[in-house]
């Protein structure tokens, strides 16, 4: 790279202002200019990586320029792409060779060529912080939740996605995204659910374009933007991102009297990578598992509950026990939470263990891991994942789930032959959805309810004050307290767990 550029690049991280004036003198290059127009990510942080997300209104090369801060700092790195109309002019890099435990920020912007990268552009920031060491005992703090603009609740005229606003405030080293994060399949009307106006939406999604729509629309939420600039992001799927309680098997949506859609997953899967920062892996482009190390007391497993799941009509027969993450997935999970030496491992999962999610009764299909009231849930290779790690010696375990609309706290012990070995369970959210309640719960692995949040808000300001999301603290001695917390930064429940 020409060293005029990098020069010329840093004056600009330095200088956004003066850029801006740059481009006012000079109207023919700022004609010719692409602008960035859903702010830009940085997701799937490691102690030395990054990935830079941005999208451009037009076909145009995407430059990013990262920079450390401190007088420890490398120089900067500086790395283009090209976005195209066949991904909706997303485009995403991944940044190497930084420093653990570090604040970094950077700069994207998009330009006709890669010869005159910066006056014909518009330039957005943002910034990071880069997980500590794997035998670093730093603290750490992260948000989870999801849910965001389902059941015709959407971005509110005034409010926005209010609680990204909160999670903003209250700086955490990161946010998960548990899936849902879009409704493809519903549409958001100028009256929500609670009777409030908002800002309309796309509707059911059964084209690429309109999948892409919809992660525009949430995209374009400025509290969200000002969030995912400042902070790395995580993001995991779940089944609205495609259709409702939807798998390989059972991806179409019929609307009657239309038919049935087409298979459904493969456009939903490449919005979901086009909009998110998820560099998909040369051998495996459709892969979303993946974990990831924070210090010494953090290790998270971020599961694919989707992809590789049998179809939820199947009865779960103990000769032939269905599966919800796939032959390979399950391996890969077991092996790592058996490996792993952090004080804590959390297992990230869009669906929840015990609350029972599809249709309720005896012939109804069961979408998540309980069976409840019927054979056809995921038990049995829940069980069988949980029996590992109680045969393995695998300690201080929390799942994060979300799906269910409202939230809840479970204490497992899953068999009576070792009454020591207990998992525990936050299931959270809506982000910004509407709010539900399934007051009921499967008790085959020895379920407690430490918690449980229900509401039936019938206003705006009511759904607002039941929205919720999770925040996780880990002190750099292991101990660790997850929280759910509202729309003011408080927590209405705190669950205090120390390290085996």
């Amino acid at each position: 790279m020409p060293a005029t550029i990098l020069r010329r690049a840093a004056f600009v991280l330095a200088s956004v202002t003066l850029l801006t004036h740059s481009m006012l003198a000079q109207p023919a290059q700022r004609a010719m200019a692409a602008r960035v127009t859903h702010g830009v990510i940085a997701g799937d942080v490691t102690s030395n990586s990054a990935v830079i997300w941005s999208r451009a209104d037009h076909a145009s090369t995407m430059h990013v320029l990262v920079r450390g801060s401190g007088r420890d700092s490398h120089g900067a790195t500086f790395r283009s792409t090209a976005v195209t109309a066949e991904h909706d002019f997303t485009g995403k890099v991944m940044i190497t060779g930084l420093q653990p435990d570090h604040d970094y920020s950077y700069i994207v912007w998009f330009s006709g060529s890669p010869e005159t990268p910066i006056s014909r552009a518009a330039a957005a920031t943002g910034r990071f912080h880069t997980a500590p060491r794997a035998n670093d005992r730093e603290a750490v703090t992260f948000a989870f939740s999801g849910d965001v603009a389902g059941q015709n609740v959407c971005r509110d005229a005034v409010d926005g996605f209010p609680l990204f606003n909160t999670i903003n405030a209250l700086s955490p080293d990161f946010l998960i995204g548990l899936g849902d994060m879009i409704y493809a399949d519903t549409g958001c009307a100028a009256t929500g659910l609670y009777g409030n106006a908002q800002v309309p939406g796309p509707g059911p999604s059964t084209t690429l374009a309109e999948f892409w729509a919809h992660w525009k629309y949430n995209r374009e939420d400025p509290a969200s933007q000002r969030l995912l600039t400042r902070l790395p992001y995580y993001a995991l799927w779940d089944d609205h991102e495609v259709t409702n309680d939807f798998g390989p098997l059972h991806d179409t949506r019929t609307t009657p009297p239309n038919p049935p859609t087409p298979h459904l997953m493969p456009l939903g899967l490449q919005a979901m990578l086009d909009y998110n920062p998820i560099l998909p892996a040369r051998n495996t482009p459709d892969r979303l598992y993946r974990k990831f190390r924070w210090g010494k007391n953090l290790e998270f497993f971020m599961l694919d509950n989707r992809q590789y799941r049998d179809a939820n009509f199947e009865e779960d027969d103990p000769a032939a026990p269905k599966t919800m993450l796939g032959r390979e997935q399950v391996v890969w999970l077991k092996r790592g939470l058996e490996q792993s030496d952090a004080t804590w491992k959390v297992v990230v999962s869009g669906v929840p263990m015990s609350i029972p999610t599809g249709p309720v009764g005896p012939t109804g299909n069961r979408d998540g891991w309980a069976n409840y009231d019927t054979n056809k849930g995921f038990e049995l290779e829940l069980t069988d994942i949980l029996r590992h790690m109680q045969q393995n010696g695998v300690e201080n375990v929390l799942w994060i789930t979300t799906d269910v609309h409202f939230a809840e706290v479970f204490r497992y012990t899953p068999f009576v032959d070792d009454p020591d070995f207990q998992v525990h369970e936050v299931a959270v959210g809506p982000l910004n959805a509407g709010v539900l309640g399934k007051p009921d719960f499967d008790t085959t692995l020895g379920t407690q309810s430490l918690f449980r949040s229900i509401n039936a808000p019938t206003t705006w300001a009511e759904a607002k004050r039941a929205f919720n999301f999770g925040l996780v603290r880990i002190a750099s001695n292991g101990a660790l307290t997850v929280s759910i917390t509202d729309i003011n930064g408080a927590s209405f429940f705190d669950l205090l767990l120390t390290p085996r």
